[in-house]
């Protein structure tokens, strides 16, 4: 079962054009949708699972079209939202009963066992009897997943799952979303570039509601070797290299700046050879899309400041 999204759009009633004519097909497996904060992932996602209606589009969900047909999708439908609400004065598994409930699983039986598997599979059996409100961050999270597994989803939509998780837990929430993308589909909507790069098989970039990117994380990489260069300077010449240079991303080290620039040839014989990775190919889609963007409000190419296309890091 394949996910088939064509010209999907959408612009809420102040006039922000939150998706303009997306298209994307997501087969099985782990599905990175990354963005900067306000791209248009949750626009994106709340209408894959039928919280909001499209302008114009379809979305296809194998054979059901999932903005005619909301109740099938919500059948198979498994949603971590990023902001996920709960009772918190109830049990982890008062509360997953009751979910099960919610979705039809009437018999008490079966609504136990399944309960009790999916605590186990969420690592959180031992944890089942305590109060939601006492949960670390990343026990909330893995309960949201828990819920979002109740009646065997074909398809799992987690929005910004990691943000705010420790190390640890961010671990433990990969391998558990790793496990669960074996079989269905998956869709990762993020803005850390890392938790894509380590999961996801495919992937997309969106940015101001459009997709400047899909394809596969490993096969991006490879072609932008030879491509991505770094030099050490100093603070004071920023300004000078974001003006000469494709600067895609700069970071501190040791009182100084690392630079990284995205280019065909080697800018100059200051620069040194850069191993890229994920973050450099997302840096320099999102720079070409601002730089567009400034060309065709101000009528000329004029550098973004750097800092509009920082990649907000986990803590």
């Amino acid at each position: 079962m394949n996910l088939v999204i064509e010209n999907l759009s959408k612009t809420y009633p102040n006039g922000t054009q939150a998706l303009k004519n997306v298209s994307l097909e997501i087969p099985t497996g782990m599905f990175g949708l990354l963005g900067p904060n306000g791209a248009g992932k949750s626009s994106l996602m709340r209408t894959i699972s039928t919280l909001q209606d499209a302008d114009t589009g379809s979305i296809m969900l194998g054979d059901i079209d999932a903005l005619k047909e909301k109740a099938r999708v919500r059948q198979v439908l498994g949603y971590l939202p990023q902001e996920f609400g709960v009772y918190p004065r109830m049990s982890a598994y008062q509360m997953l009963d009751h979910f099960a409930l919610l979705k039809g699983i009437k018999n008490n039986r079966e609504r136990k066992e399944i309960v009790k598997a999916l605590l186990h599979q969420t690592n959180l059996y031992q944890q089942r009897n305590i109060k939601l409100s006492n949960y670390s961050g990343g026990m909330k999270q893995r309960f949201g997943i828990a819920q979002a597994l109740l009646g065997n989803p074909k398809l799992i939509i987690v929005d910004e799952p990691t943000a705010g998780l420790d190390p640890a837990e961010r671990n433990r929430f990969h391998n558990l979303l790793s496990e669960i993308g074996e079989n269905i589909i998956v869709i990762l909507s993020t803005h850390i570039v890392e938790d894509v790069s380590n999961l996801c098989r495919n992937m997309a970039i969106i940015h101001k509601g459009e997709l400047l990117l899909t394809g596969n994380p490993r096969q991006e990489i490879e072609a932008a070797k030879g491509k991505v260069w770094k030099k050490i300077i100093d603070k004071e010449a920023l300004q000078e290299h974001q003006s000469k240079y494709n600067v895609v991303s700069s970071h501190m080290f040791d009182g100084q700046i690392i630079v990284k620039v995205f280019d065909e040839n080697r800018p100059d014989a200051s620069f040194d050879a850069s191993e890229p990775d994920l973050e450099d190919v997302y840096f320099s889609h999102i720079k070409v899309k601002e730089q567009g963007m400034q060309q065709t409000s101000e009528g000329e190419e004029t550098p973004p400041s750097d800092s509009t296309i920082q990649l907000e890091k986990s803590e």
